[in-house]
């Protein structure tokens, strides 16, 4: 085994450990969260918050995608920038995820503080969570697309009628975008009577079976779309400023366990404070960033991003830390439309930007309003 693969076996092996002891525990979790999202998310208590045990640093968990969408937190926990921001106060523990309803239910038993995420998720889990987590910031907009496989002859969708159409999950923000597209256009979901067999998936399957022909389509965050089209030469169906609103919503928001926020609120605000400036350089020096993202791919995969799957993942992607709060409301009533809440849910306390504001001010930056 060379170094690099060494290095990216430990990294899974590092990022995996924790998640064994509780699997159990996370496995009834799955289908209490599954049958509260789908009977109308009632009370459940809040979302618990275990503090974790150890030395006399506060350890801050936090949970991520191997995704462009998530590139702040793969570059900033790379390069130290995030482990520099808390110093000693605080150390760091990894937890990676294929998408936000796993890594909400890890969160509402307590074994995430801080999370990088999708909308669509952060709302279940805030809802049958009775509040116990709020967005506390922006992350990215854009940065997912719908691609078709080579000879589907999906053009539009339209098209997708009769066709076996994938997202990471049911219930996560792809998901609950691709229901609005297919409501669009007229077509619904063949579990409902319909044509469309929406198949959730893992990322790295979705590019697995499209290139077995035994899926038409799918609707995936980059670079997952991207390394579709290079690796299976399947073609682009709608951009990621074509999927919904121009591209002016959110595809991810930063998170936080509210009793951890309620807690640690130092803590949040030192992780928001590198999270913006992660932003602004990233967006000031793209090159050198994206390599620094691909460095940590590399080691969460075993495998690195082609320099052309890089370049075309970052253009579709639109950094920020404004959480797009217009997007956040739109998205509840999406939720609702698709059938994963029974009615729109009251998200009047969802956000809280007053971290988020007072690192900003100090910055002598524009405040979120």
């Amino acid at each position: 085994m060379t170094e690099k693969e060494k290095l990216g076996a430990l990294g899974w092996l590092r990022l995996k450990t924790a998640w064994l002891s509780k699997a159990s525990l996370l496995l009834t979790f799955t289908l209490t969260v599954g049958i509260l999202a789908g009977c109308g998310a009632r009370d459940s208590g809040r979302a618990t918050y275990i503090p974790a045990p150890g030395n006399d640093k506060q350890t801050v968990r936090v949970g991520y995608f191997p995704n462009i969408t998530h590139i702040q937190a793969l570059v900033g926990l790379n390069d130290g920038t995030f482990a520099k921001a808390l110093g000693n106060q605080a150390e760091i523990e990894e937890k990676l995820f294929n998408a936000g309803p796993k890594l909400i239910q890890a969160l509402l038993v307590g074994e995430i503080d801080l999370a990088y995420i999708g909308p669509g998720p952060a709302i279940n889990g805030y809802v049958v969570s009775n509040k116990g987590l709020q967005i506390i910031a922006g992350a990215a907009n854009e940065g997912a697309i719908l691609v078709a496989r080579r000879g589907s002859e999906i053009n539009r969708a339209e098209d997708l009628g009769g066709r076996k159409v994938a997202v990471p999950q049911l219930a996560n923000t792809q998901d609950i975008v691709l229901r609005r597209l297919m409501k669009e256009a007229g077509l619904q979901d063949a579990a409902k009577g319909g044509t469309v067999t929406v198949v959730p998936a893992e990322n790295p399957n979705i590019l697995t079976l499209i290139a077995r022909g035994e899926l038409d389509a799918a609707l995936v965050p980059e670079p997952w779309g991207s390394r579709i089209i290079k690796e299976t030469g399947a073609g682009v169906v709608l951009e990621a400023d074509q999927i919904w609103k121009n591209g002016s919503y959110a595809t991810a928001v930063v998170i936080a366990n509210r009793k951890f926020l309620a807690e640690q609120p130092a803590l949040v605000e030192k992780w928001l404070a590198a999270h913006v400036e992660l932003t602004e350089r990233i967006k000031s020096d793209p090159q050198t960033y994206k390599e620094v993202f691909n460095e940590q791919f590399e080691i969460l995969t075993g495998k690195a991003l082609p320099q052309d799957v890089l370049d075309s993942s970052l253009k579709r992607l639109l950094l920020t830390y404004d959480p797009e709060i217009a997007s956040i409301n739109d998205f509840a009533a999406l939720k609702t439309d698709a059938g994963y809440l029974r009615q729109k849910p009251d998200i009047s306390q969802l956000l809280n930007l007053q971290p988020l504001n007072k690192v900003l001010r100090e910055k002598g930056l524009a405040e979120v309003k």
